[in-house]
């Protein structure tokens, strides 16, 4: 392998770390506003870091006979957050706009310095981090419910994609037949049209079948272009798979079916999970075709679009929201990752 002089390492590096830049930065302001809590939003400028406490000044004051409440960024700057005499309203304050899970009693017993001392005191609490979580759940109408039917869908899409997709790869590869060609070609076609642009014509026919706005209808929907790819995909590897092992298989009594099963689906094992993935993605994603061939039964990626549009004051919530639907994503990559790799002729990770 040929060495790289100086000047071309330094070039290598500016753009290794400028291309890393581009990609952390932006997941790092990210994760600072899935965890920000509702008084940190609005700190200006945006800090890309996460902040995992919540600083207040408290005073007492005699006149009116409350405490003042203020809030202190992490510049340094106060501003005022609450005056109350009442620790239940505090309270509630505290969990509402600071993250920060304390009773009245717990708060009543921490402020009581003030009261003895006349002064002004500085307490630093940790932050529930999971506060947006559970908030985006709670103000998200049924987040619950969309949460499984993703993943309700997904599985309908896997399956359909995979049972169609991988039956015709295999006849496209193992037979010959007219318009074969034509049938390849046509296969990628399928995969150029957007899943929106067949969603409205789709919703006529899933209206007629009393399929719209179910989870099975909205697969249909998903697998239309991921068969494709499938087969597309799928049929490339069977034509690798030696002939003579499915033929051995038949010699020593096996049927058809099995041997497809035992003998030459699990060597294609690598590009179903490849197909796998993209109808996971595609399924997992989507929002505008969900927003079309769905009304009471959202996805959870509706969920969170309708969320990012209902609590433009909140975004902190929305972008939880988000960081719980890219989780699965990452999960179910990291799971059929070793036999993606092994399409590309990697056996391990």
């Amino acid at each position: 392998m040929k060495r790289l002089n100086p000047i071309q390492r330094v070039l290598l590096g500016l753009i290794l770390t400028t291309a890393i830049i581009a990609v952390v930065l932006p997941l790092m302001f990210f994760l600072a506003n899935a965890f920000s809590n509702s008084t940190e939003i609005y700190d200006y400028p945006k800090t890309p870091l996460m902040s995992f406490t919540v600083t207040v000044d408290v005073s007492y004051d005699q006149v009116t006979e409350e405490y003042v409440i203020k809030y202190v960024d992490r510049r340094g700057d106060v501003k005022n957050a609450i005056n109350s005499s009442s620790m239940l309203l505090i309270s509630n304050y505290f969990e509402q706009y600071f993250s920060v899970y304390r009773t009245p009693e717990e708060l009543e017993s921490q402020f009581e310095e003030v009261l003895t001392s006349g002064e002004t005191i500085r307490l630093t609490y940790a932050k529930n981090l999971w506060h947006n979580f559970k908030t985006f759940f709670f103000i998200t109408s049924k987040a619950d419910e969309a949460l499984i039917n993703s993943i309700v869908v997904v599985i309908y899409t896997i399956i359909i994609s995979l049972t169609l997709g991988s039956m015709s790869g295999y006849a496209i590869a193992r037979y010959r037949f007219k318009g074969k060609d034509q049938i390849n070609v046509f296969l990628l076609i399928v995969r150029m049209f957007p899943t929106v642009g067949i969603s409205i014509p789709l919703a006529v026919i899933l209206i007629r079948y009393n399929l719209f706005d179910t989870m099975l209808g909205l697969a249909i929907l998903y697998s239309l272009p991921n068969i494709a790819l499938t087969a597309w995909i799928t049929s490339s590897i069977f034509v690798g798979i030696n002939r003579e092992l499915e033929e051995a298989s038949l010699v020593f009594g096996g049927n058809g079916f099995q041997t497809f099963m035992k003998i030459t689906l699990p060597l294609a094992l690598p590009a179903m999970a490849a197909s796998s993935m993209y109808a996971f993605l595609t399924a997992w994603n989507d929002t505008i075709s969900a927003l079309i061939l769905t009304n009471d039964h959202p996805t959870l990626a509706l969920a969170v679009y309708q969320a990012i549009g209902d609590n433009t004051t909140n975004l902190q919530y929305a972008a939880a929201g988000s960081i719980i639907l890219i989780i699965p994503a990452l999960i179910f990559t990291f799971v059929v990752r070793k036999y993606v790799n092994q399409m590309w002729g990697s056996v391990s990770v």
